[in-house]
């Protein structure tokens, strides 16, 4: 196991904390464990991976928000059709695992992710994941909050 503080920040507040009320010194601790990534989690990718998109999303709460980049989408339905849409332009993703940390209220998986595009004339690329899940309070058995970022694919 391995501690890591965690400090709220005043451009991404975490679920739950109001960034007007959020102070330089409020710190939180968090405890986590580098192990396996849980079958939530591969059964996303597997979902993304094969383009099926069915219910592999069903770890996500029905109000769940997704920052993936630049996405700011709010509902399980609204995150399931926007990847739909963004991986139906022309490539296939294989997601690979790196590593991934867990805590009761907090996964991070650190992985790459294989991108074949539909046009020969395109070069694959692998770019590097990190993403953050945070656990609904109600339900911890789904995400209430994916904060994720890809790449970038090319320099």
């Amino acid at each position: 196991m391995q501690n890591f503080i965690v400090r709220p920040s005043e451009s991404a507040p975490s679920p739950g904390i109001n960034p007007q009320k959020t102070q330089e010194h409020d710190m939180t601790t968090i405890t986590f464990t580098k192990t396996a990534p849980p079958e939530w989690l591969l059964a996303m990718w597997k979902e993304i991976d094969d383009k099926t998109f069915g219910k592999g999303f069903d770890c996500f709460a029905e109000d769940a928000v997704c920052n993936l980049g630049v996405a700011d989408w709010h509902g399980r339905e609204v995150i399931r059709e926007n990847l739909r849409a963004f991986i139906d332009k022309g490539f296939t993703a294989h997601h690979d695992v790196v590593e991934y940390w867990d805590s009761p209220t907090l996964k991070v998986f650190h992985g790459k992710v294989t991108m074949q595009f539909d046009d020969p004339s395109m070069k694959t690329v692998q770019p590097t994941m990190t993403h953050f899940f945070y656990m609904d309070k109600a339900d911890p058995t789904r995400v209430s909050h994916w904060v994720g970022s890809v790449g970038p694919t090319a320099f």
